[in-house]
């Protein structure tokens, strides 16, 4: 018996279910003061950039279909003429995120769950 539930821990770790839900679609929003363009993503640390869209003006928000296993990115967008990187962005269990900026404070997130 005690073989039979090793056996079933094991195959219940490997499966995705367990294993953690990841980073999935949500609503990314400009909260910043200004346009952002040539928005991307990439894995925390890892400058490994894909688009996620077009331009959005102040306020805009809009809808990214986004799967991964992972959680931790790196969203990085040019406001201003300059790029901006938002680090180390939760995206595990997320419904929307928004972009943020300020002269002073630097970048952040906040987030709707």
């Amino acid at each position: 018996m005690r073989e039979v539930a090793v056996t079933l821990l094991l195959i219940c770790a490997g499966s995705p279910a367990v294993a953690g839900p990841g980073a999935g679609n949500f609503n990314l929003v400009n909260g910043t003061p200004g346009a952002i363009g040539n928005v991307s993503i990439s894995r925390a640390g890892a400058n490994d950039w894909k688009p996620l869209g077009t331009a959005r003006s102040a306020g805009a928000s809009g809808s990214v279909q986004f799967k991964d296993p992972d959680c931790a990115f790196d969203i990085r967008a040019d406001s201003a003429g300059k790029p901006v990187t938002w680090a180390g962005v939760n995206l595990c269990d997320v419904k929307s995120v928004t972009l943020k900026q300020d002269e002073n404070a630097g970048a952040w997130v906040d987030y709707d769950q």
